[in-house]
C-alpha cells in the first residue's frame, strides 16, 4: 500500500509538472526514453556476457567524485566485470561519457516500477552504487526483490535533510533500512544516518572521496587563461550560483556580489583578471549579460579553429559583443568559463580562488579542488554541504570565510597584495587535502567485498 500511494503521488507530481516535462522531452528525447526504461542497444552490448556493477552519479560533482572509484573498482574486479554509470542531469551525462565512454553511460530511470524493472532486467547488476544521497524508494524496493544489494558511497546528510529526516523518521527510516551499506563522509554523517533510521551495522565512516579527486595540473583553457593574464593576478570564482531558481524575481546572483567586490581595488589598483565559472550551464547567458560592461571573453571562443592572429587579438582586447573589438581600457577584464570540465584545472592558475554557492544560502561547493594546488581559498558563510571539509581547513587556517561582498573585497586585496600570506594559507589548505587521502581505496575494498564475500 505504501508503494502504491508513493507511485500515485509521483504520477500526480509529474502531471502537475507536465509542461516542464514535455519541454524536456522535446529537448532531450533520447534521455527521456532512457528515463522511461528504454535501454540502448550499445549499453546492452557493453554488458552482454559480463557481470555488472551499476554506479549512479547525479550530476557533474558526483561524476568527478566517482571517476577514480570506477577506475579502481574495475581494476580490482578484473576481467569479466564492467562498471556502468548513470546520471540524472545532461551536464553530468556529458562529463560521464567523456570520462567513461558513451557506450556504458545512460540516464537513471524515473522511479516507476516499469521503468526501474526494465533497466534492472537489461543490466542484471550484481551491485547498485549510489553516490552521496540519491535514494529513490521504488528503486530500493525493486533491487530488494531482484536480490541486488545497494550501497551508498560518499554518503552525507545536510542540515535540511537531517531535520526533515527526523520529522519523517517513521517513513524515511523504512527507506534507509533497505540500503545494505552506507559509506559516510564523516562520523557526523554516520551518526545522522543512524538517527534517521539506518541500521547501525550498515553504516561506516570512511572519509570523503572528494579528498582523492586530483585534477589534471594543466589544460589548454588553463594555459590560455594564464597567457591572457600576462603576469596580472588571476581571481577564479568557481561554481557560482543564484540564490533561487532562475525564474524567481527575488533571486540574488552570486556573480553580482563577486563583480562588486572585484571591480574596485582588485581590478582598478591591482589589475586582477576575473574568471567567472557558473555552476549551471543554463546560466551562462545570464552571467554574460552581467559582464557586458567589461572587456570580456567566453572561454568557449578559444577553440582549435582560432588562427594565431585572432587568438592574440582576443587575449589583448577581449570583446563587448560577439565580435573581437577593443575594450574601453585595452585589456581583458573578465573571462566567462562557459565550458564543462575545465574548472578544476583552471583553479591551478589562480592566485586566489573563490568557491561559490556560499555567498548565497546554497550550502557551498568543494573547496578541495583549488586547495590541492596550494591556491588560497575564500568562501562565504554557507558551506553546510562541505561542513567537515571546511571545518578541517578552518582549523588549520587554510581557508578564509567571508560574510558579505565587503569582506570578500578585503580578503581579495589582502591575498593579492601579501604574497607570503597567500602562499602560506594555500600550503596549509594543500596539507589538509593531502592528509585526508584514502577514502576511495576504503570504498573500493568495501564494494568488492559485497560482490566477492
Amino acid at each position: 500500500m505504501g508503494m502504491a500511494l508513493y507511485s500515485l503521488l509521483l504520477v500526480v507530481g509529474l502531471a502537475v509538472c507536465s509542461p516542464w516535462w514535455l519541454a524536456r522531452m522535446v529537448r532531450y528525447r533520447d534521455g527521456m526514453g532512457q528515463r522511461l526504461g528504454r535501454v540502448r542497444a550499445e549499453l546492452r552490448a557493453a554488458v552482454a556476457g559480463r557481470q555488472v556493477v551499476w554506479v549512479h552519479a547525479v550530476s557533474v560533482g558526483e561524476v568527478l567524485a566517482a571517476t577514480r572509484l570506477v577506475r579502481e573498482l574495475e581494476e580490482k574486479l578484473g576481467d569479466g566485470w564492467v562498471v556502468v554509470v548513470s546520471t540524472t542531469t545532461a551536464t553530468g551525462q556529458a562529463l560521464a561519457k567523456e570520462r567513461f565512454g558513451a557506450e556504458r553511460v545512460f540516464y537513471y530511470p524515473l522511479d516507476f516500477a516499469w521503468a526501474v524493472r526494465a533497466t534492472l532486467r537489461a543490466l542484471q547488476p550484481k551491485l547498485l552504487v549510489l553516490m552521496e544521497s540519491e535514494l529513490w524508494p521504488r528503486m530500493l524496493v525493486e533491487c530488494g526483490r531482484a536480490g541486488v544489494p545497494v550501497a551508498v558511497v560518499n554518503a552525507r546528510v545536510s542540515d535540511r535533510s537531517y531535520a526533515l529526516g527526523l520529522r519523517a523518521r517513521a517513513v524515511w527510516g523504512r527507506v534507509l533500512r533497505r540500503v545494505d551499506l552506507f559509506l559516510a563522509q564523516s562520523e557526523e554523517d554516520a551518526r545522522r544516518l543512524v538517527a534517521m533510521g539506518a541500521r547501525v551495522e550498515a553504516v561506516r565512516a570512511i572519509g570523503n572521496l572528494k579528498y582523492d579527486v586530483r585534477a589534471a595540473k594543466a589544460s589548454r583553457v588553463a594555459e590560455l587563461i594564464r597567457e591572457a593574464a600576462a603576469g596580472r593576478p588571476i581571481v577564479v570564482a568557481g561554481s557560482t550560483v543564484s540564490s533561487k531558481p532562475m525564474d524567481d524575481e527575488g533571486s540574488q546572483d552570486e556573480e553580482n556580489f563577486l563583480i562588486q567586490a572585484w571591480e574596485q581595488s582588485p581590478r582598478q589598483n591591482l589589475e586582477a583578471l576575473l574568471v567567472l565559472a557558473p555552476r549551471h550551464p543554463e546560466r551562462f547567458g545570464l552571467v554574460e549579460a552581467v559582464v557586458l560592461e567589461f572587456c570580456y571573453l567566453r572561454a568557449s571562443d578559444w577553440s582549435h579553429a582560432f588562427a594565431d592572429a585572432a587568438s592574440k587579438a582576443v587575449i589583448a582586447y577581449g570583446y563587448k559583443a560577439p565580435n573581437f573589438l577593443p575594450g574601453k581600457e585595452g585589456r581583458l577584464d573578465v573571462i566567462l568559463l562557459n565550458t564543462i570540465g575545465d574548472l578544476a584545472a583552471v583553479y591551478g592558475v589562480a592566485d586566489v580562488a573563490f568557491v561559490g554557492g556560499s555567498l548565497v544560502r546554497r550550502g557551498g561547493h568543494n573547496p578541495l579542488e583549488p586547495a590541492q594546488f596550494g591556491v588560497p581559498v575564500v568562501m562565504g558563510a554557507s558551506f553546510e554541504n562541505f561542513r567537515d571539509v571546511v571545518g578541517k581547513m578552518i582549523a588549520e587556517d587554510g581557508i578564509r570565510i567571508v560574510q558579505d561582498k565587503d569582506e570578500l573585497e578585503t580578503a581579495l586585496v589582502e591575498l593579492l597584495t601579501d604574497g607570503e600570506k597567500a602562499r602560506a594559507m594555500g600550503e596549509r589548505g594543500r596539507r589538509v587535502f593531502e592528509e585526508q587521502q584514502g577514502a576511495t581505496g576504503r570504498a573500493v575494498a568495501a564494494l568488492v567485498g559485497m560482490v566477492r564475500p
